[in-house]
């Protein structure tokens, strides 16, 4: 399990409360996969205890760096907030199951809700690798939070975005964009009521979908169950699956929603 004490070598904060970490951490850089996450230690000291868990959301493998995106949501993250470039943080990672790779030549869509492009963004990268372009569908509450459009574009992929008041594209759901523009497989993460929307459109259709789980976590490998959620598998039995182990990225039929 790798341990790094990673030099901080961006802090940006992209709208208030929304920040860009970009880190030199060459191992973790190599070995992530999309979907994974790093944990982090948000200060030098004890307190706060718990490390963050934060998605991985670019990698750049010449130069040995890892970004991730995060928002401001408590004490943790506000102190990670306030890291500069030059100090080092220390992570756990990368640690997780992520998103499969798609094969062949079906047609391949992105449904990223807010913050939930975060993991993606990443996915996005490796299938302009693989000379795969997407339908990617930006779902958010105003279009100021519309995360990285132009560097999805660049990527060679194509933005539908939707907003919840009408201030960019589509004026509502992004789901319900997604579903006037289907494709063979689908990829999402967001929050909750977005995903469980999503997720019963990938079965009223009956086409593949992986969606990424966000869920508060304790060890983040596995040890202290603080993020199972209820699962079920292909012969109808249910179990709790631990989302930091064997998530966060689950097939959509396999998650309940409750």
């Amino acid at each position: 399990m790798l341990i790094t004490d990673a030099l901080i070598i961006k802090q940006e904060e992209i709208i208030p409360g929304f920040h860009r970490i970009t880190l030199s951490a060459g191992e973790a850089a190599k070995n992530a996969r999309p979907g994974q996450f790093l944990h982090v230690r948000c200060a030098d000291t004890l307190d706060p205890l718990l490390r963050r868990p934060i998605s991985i959301h670019a990698v750049d493998r010449e130069k040995g760096e890892v970004s991730l995106f995060y928002r401001v949501v408590g004490r943790g993250t506000a102190l990670l907030a306030d890291r500069e470039k030059g100090d080092r943080v220390n992570v756990l990672g990368p640690l997780g199951k992520g998103f499969t790779m798609p094969e062949g030549n079906g047609g391949v869509a992105v449904v990223a809700g807010g913050i939930g492009i975060a993991p993606l963004y990443f996915f996005l990268q490796e299938l302009s690798v693989i000379k795969i372009c997407a339908n990617v569908f930006l779902g958010a509450a105003t279009k100021k939070q519309l995360f990285f459009s132009g560097g999805i574009e660049a990527l060679g992929h194509n933005v539908f975005p939707a907003t919840d008041d009408g201030t960019a594209g589509y004026y509502g759901n992004v789901v319900e964009l997604f579903a006037q523009n289907l494709s063979d497989s689908v990829y999402g993460c967001g929050p909750a009521g977005m995903l469980r929307s999503l997720c019963q459109t990938i079965k009223k259709y009956n086409i593949r979908g992986e969606v990424s789980l966000e869920e508060r976590m304790g060890c983040g490998v596995g040890a202290c169950l603080s993020c199972a959620c209820k699962t079920v598998d292909e012969e109808g039995n249910y179990r709790y699956s631990r989302v930091c182990a064997e998530g966060p990225v689950f097939t959509a039929g396999e998650v309940v929603w409750e």
